[in-house]
């Protein structure tokens, strides 16, 4: 059984915990074109500037910001994305593996 006193400490040390992994992501490096990963998927931190003729499929309503891979709100400039570890997106680029959300 857990005393008060712990359950307090506990949620003290949870909620640094917490704060400090939120702002060490915040602080995660934008994906840049050049990474190869990002050039494997086509991705353009831009999204009006994609190829449309290397990528047919692109739409220019497809934005990351409304992708069911992106870690944020729509309204974010930037969050974190499944295909990229470590990594934050902007809201407005694009890649081949854009799928609409749910």
């Amino acid at each position: 059984m857990t005393s008060r006193r712990q359950f307090i400490v506990n949620l003290s040390v949870g909620s640094t915990t917490f704060a400090v992994a939120q702002t060490a992501f915040a602080q995660a490096p934008m994906v840049l074109e050049t990474d190869a990963n990002a050039k494997a998927l086509g991705y353009f931190a831009d999204a009006s500037k994609t190829d449309k003729v290397k990528y047919p499929k692109y739409a220019k309503e497809q934005l990351c910001s409304n992708c069911a891979l992106y870690q944020g709100k729509a309204t974010d400039a930037a969050a974190a994305c499944a295909l990229f570890p470590a990594k934050q997106v902007a809201g407005k680029a694009w890649c081949s593996a854009w799928a609409k959300k749910a």
